[in-house]
């Protein structure tokens, strides 16, 4: 009976060893799963902070690498009207490129080079065209994680090369000559400031020609006198009255050149200086007279003022002249 008492006495010691060797295994392995634990709800906690950080997109300037603009697409539609986000970036994306009433655009007409009294070259300013469509597509494409936008600028240098300035007064394909009453000072004097402005402006190959950005304002700070001019379809008295007159007998010349027209009007009333439908009104800020040099070669402008009579004459080199292309 002892012995049989002893024996149980050594399983029971040995079952609580076991149990002990087990409560010791499992208090080992509980710091580890907890540290995992741990682990695991820091990393979603910080995955979810990011996924609740605000996505957002920062516009650069590609000149200046300034940022121009910060926003949150989330707060403009983006992921909740994704049609009407794009649309509102469109309207944003026109108004950066052409500008407001209040903000200059980012496009810029090109300003053509011109040659001196001494035939050197006075630099203008190349194109400057914003591409709208392409920067809205890379907004939207930053609206989905975030990040930054440089301005798609394209810069467009005039069509001729420099070397070829000296050579381009050789030959006259294309000239048209109007008259007027040199005794009216005020409008003679306007049709030869605005003459003085396009004579001698060098208009490359693909050039865009824009007679406002040529002659600029015509305003009595710019020397310009009281003329009559035709407002509304009335003869009326009005400082620069006559530089339709120039812009006119320019449009005539060119147009025996296969150039293309971007811009063009006519007056109200008819003039008497061209046939009808012959005319092209400007003002600044307003009208103007635009033409693409596509006539395949450099050409270089000549307004020739004597008393009573405005001459314009086409010119380029004589190397040129059996390239060009002409008005069928």
């Amino acid at each position: 009976m002892v012995k049989f008492t002893w024996v149980i006495s050594l399983l029971l010691v040995g079952s609580l060893l076991g149990l002990t060797g087990c409560a010791e295994q499992t208090t080992k392995e509980n710091p580890v799963k907890a540290s995992e634990l741990q682990k695991k709800r820091e990393k979603e906690e910080a995955k979810k902070k990011e996924e609740e950080k605000p996505v957002i997109v920062n516009i650069i300037d590609p000149n200046t690498k300034n940022m121009i603009k910060t926003f949150t697409p989330k707060e403009i539609g983006f992921g909740i009207d994704n049609e009407k986000y794009k649309a509102e970036i469109g309207i944003w994306a026109k108004e950066l490129a052409r500008g407001t009433n209040e903000t200059l655009g980012y496009d810029k007409r090109m300003i053509l080079d011109k040659l001196d009294a001494n035939g050197q070259v006075i630099k203008g300013t190349p194109q400057t065209i914003l591409n709208e469509s392409e920067l809205v597509e890379k907004i939207l494409k930053a609206s989905e994680k975030g990040g930054s936008v440089e301005i798609p600028l394209y810069v467009t240098a005039s069509g001729y090369k420099l070397e070829e300035a000296a050579n381009l007064g050789e030959v006259v394909i294309a000239s048209y000559t109007t008259h007027f009453n040199s005794s009216v000072v005020g409008r003679s004097k306007n049709i030869e400031l605005s003459a003085q402005a396009i004579n001698n402006i060098i208009i490359g190959n693909q050039d865009a020609f824009s007679f406002n950005t040529t002659v600029g304002p015509s305003d009595a700070a710019h020397g310009y006198q009281k003329a009559q001019e035709v407002v509304e379809g009335k003869l009326v008295e009005g400082i620069g009255g006559g530089i339709c007159q120039t812009s006119s007998t320019l449009f005539n010349a060119v147009d025996k050149l296969a150039v293309s027209y971007i811009e063009k009007h006519h007056h109200s009333l008819h003039v008497g200086y061209v046939p009808t439908g012959r005319d092209a009104t400007v003002s600044y800020g307003g009208f103007d007279f635009r033409f693409k040099n596509t006539s395949g070669v450099p050409i270089l402008l000549k307004a020739i003022v004597r008393k009573g009579s405005l001459t314009v004459e086409v010119r380029t080199a004589k190397a040129y002249q059996g390239l060009i292309k002409k008005r069928s």
